[in-house]
């Protein structure tokens, strides 16, 4: 498969274990069979059980072999299946929608889609530039009376968001808005030679930005305090519906999320929005599945 994908021609495609394997075989190994221990070229194959066998070292292994789908139960149809939900959905799919359409257990397909989510994380993405826009939201239930209001992190959980105009997405857990965090996150995701970045008028974020080594000459702020969300060319309005995008896949597709796996559902949403014009969406999300590491479910429900 080398063009974007659908429904009926995922089906179509792969039906069987059999067209499954040979897909995770090309995609892997491009038409030629190396050894995951040794890197050997010599390799025998073992047809009665889909596996090979390495004449440098003798280890048999399948194409399964490291990669997340080795230590799966599930059909390998049902893991194409899932990726494609994941891949597709806008705002996200829950747990419980991927149990009903793939006719399996809660358990397996909370833990089937954190496994795609972990791999969807993207490592050492390359600094934004040009001209960023960087803003804060909240995600937690409603707080009434007293104290409701502000920028209190005791009932929600803070996620920032660095967005380039015409570009990519960043989203992250952060402990809280003070300047020093702030900072550290603008240091690892902008370019030092961006053009201009953008925000509302938080007080933290002139102190931030010069933490983070960038010149206050380069700040553009836009008063949200004062009702204003556009003034020429100055405004954060692509991080903000990049937050609204994210929330309603906590409203109407997560409906929960903890605080604890909160960054694995932002690491998908961030793949997911930084390939959404990419054709190849499908099949670079495999290829992401072949390389990651395994998520195993001890590590993943750990205290």
């Amino acid at each position: 498969m080398t063009t974007s994908v659908n429904l009926c021609s995922l089906i179509e495609e792969f039906g069987s274990e059999a067209k499954c394997r040979a897909y995770l075989e090309a995609l892997r190994w491009a038409g030629e069979v190396r050894c995951p221990r040794c890197d050997s070229r010599k390799i025998s194959q073992i047809i009665k059980r889909n596996q090979y066998d390495c004449d440098e070292c003798r280890y048999q292994f399948s194409v399964t072999a490291g990669t997340v789908f080795n230590d799966s139960h599930l059909p390998l149809w049902k893991w194409f299946l899932a990726v494609y939900l994941l891949c597709e959905s806008r705002k996200g799919i829950s747990a419980n929608q991927v149990k009903r359409t793939l006719g399996i257990s809660y358990k397996t397909a909370w833990y089937l889609c954190q496994r795609i989510r972990s791999a969807m994380k993207e490592v050492n993405p390359a600094p934004l530039a040009g001209v960023v826009e960087v803003d804060e939201t909240y995600i937690g239930g409603k707080v009434y009376g007293k104290g409701s209001q502000g920028r209190s992190t005791k009932s929600k959980e803070v996620v920032i968001g660095i967005k380039q105009r015409k570009g990519e997405l960043r989203f992250f857990h952060a402990e809280d808005v003070k300047a020093g965090t702030l900072a550290k996150y603008i240091k690892e995701n902008i370019s030092d030679d961006v053009e201009v970045i953008m925000t509302d008028d938080f007080c933290s974020y002139p102190f931030a930005l010069d933490r983070a080594g960038h010149s206050r000459d380069k700040h553009k702020t836009i008063k949200h305090g004062s009702g204003v969300y556009v003034e020429g060319d100055i405004t954060a309005n692509g991080i903000e519906s990049a937050f609204s995008l994210l929330k309603r896949g906590i409203i109407g597709s997560w409906h929960k999320v903890s605080a604890k796996h909160l960054s694995a559902y932002l690491d998908e949403m961030t793949f997911r929005f930084n390939n959404r014009n990419n054709p190849y969406l499908f099949r670079d999300t495999m290829m992401k599945l072949i390389e990651a590491p395994v998520l195993e479910y001890k590590t993943l429900t750990a205290a």
